[in-house]
């Protein structure tokens, strides 16, 4: 979902500018392709509990302003036409996906140029349990905004850290319907179309969906491969997934809700991911 070329890094090395991210890969012998029941059932649970803790009205009006954001941010980098620029292409894909009324999409898109200037950053956080988040910001100021977050984390049990983006990998995720299909059988397509790990999750609806993890370079390969397979996919976009999960008990995980509920009431704050697995 971040857009642009460079990270530049800000203040105490907590805050990345998020003008296009390139992340170094470990080299890697035999590609696995895995889905741990064990592991996802965590973090099933861990995702019902920030759910519950986020009332559907509010989270939706709050995902409609970001993604308004989002546009404006790729319309003012790409231009506005969507054939053009693919980084606003997969946002009008994935506004549709989510059921985002066109008029918005569109008021976004012409509003791009009025709109003020900003920037996207990303700041590294530690959080109850010694969980990490990443922490996407959109602000014309970064060093309000990086107070502010700074005290919503202190606030709540958290802290900023130097340390958290070693827990994430910069990845392209497809997400496509489930209709029916096995564990097994999402395995399969997984190893089939080339993608690298495949993750049972639900959307703001708590339909389930599947999302087949990939490298940024193979999105449009994999995706091509999984339609082909016969997969129904419904967007394309890159995300930061982790790499080293963080069991937490419930009350750690009752912590870490309220503190990512309070980064995400926070209007330039557009997406905070995370590290966290309920403990079983």
């Amino acid at each position: 979902m971040a857009a642009g070329a460079v990270l530049r890094p800000f203040l105490s090395g907590c805050a990345h500018k998020l003008t296009g991210l390139r992340l170094s890969a470990l080299p890697i012998c035999v590609r696995t392709v895995h889905v741990c029941s064990v592991l996802r059932a965590g973090h099933n649970k861990w995702s019902k509990v920030k759910d519950i803790k986020i009332p559907k009205d509010a989270a939706r009006a709050r995902m409609i302003a970001k993604y308004a954001m989002l546009i404006r941010v790729a319309v003012r980098e790409g231009g506005p036409n969507p054939e053009y620029n693919i980084a606003l292409a997969q946002l009008i894909e994935q506004c549709r996906n989510k059921n985002l009324p066109k008029a918005t999409i569109d008021a976004a898109i012409k509003g791009a140029e009025k709109s003020k200037a900003g920037s996207q950053y990303l700041y590294e956080a530690r959080g109850p349990g010694g969980s990490m988040l990443l922490i996407e910001v959109l602000t014309d100021n970064n060093t309000r905004s990086h107070q502010a977050i700074k005290h919503i984390l202190i606030k709540n049990g958290g802290a900023m850290c130097e340390s958290a983006r070693h827990h994430f990998d910069r990845k392209g995720v497809i997400v496509a319907t489930r209709d029916q299909v096995s564990t097994e059988k999402a395995l399969d397509l997984a190893i089939e179309s080339g993608a690298e790990d495949v993750h049972e999750a639900e959307d703001e609806e708590e339909k389930p969906i599947l999302q087949f993890i990939c490298d940024m370079n193979s999105t449009k390969a994999v995706r091509t491969a999984l339609e082909t397979l016969g997969v129904h996919t419904l967007s394309v976009g890159m995300e930061y997934i982790s790499n080293t999960p963080a069991p937490l008990t419930q009350d750690q995980l009752d912590s870490s809700a309220n503190l990512i509920e309070a980064l995400s009431e926070y209007p330039e704050v557009v997406r905070v991911w995370d590290n966290i697995q309920a403990l079983e």
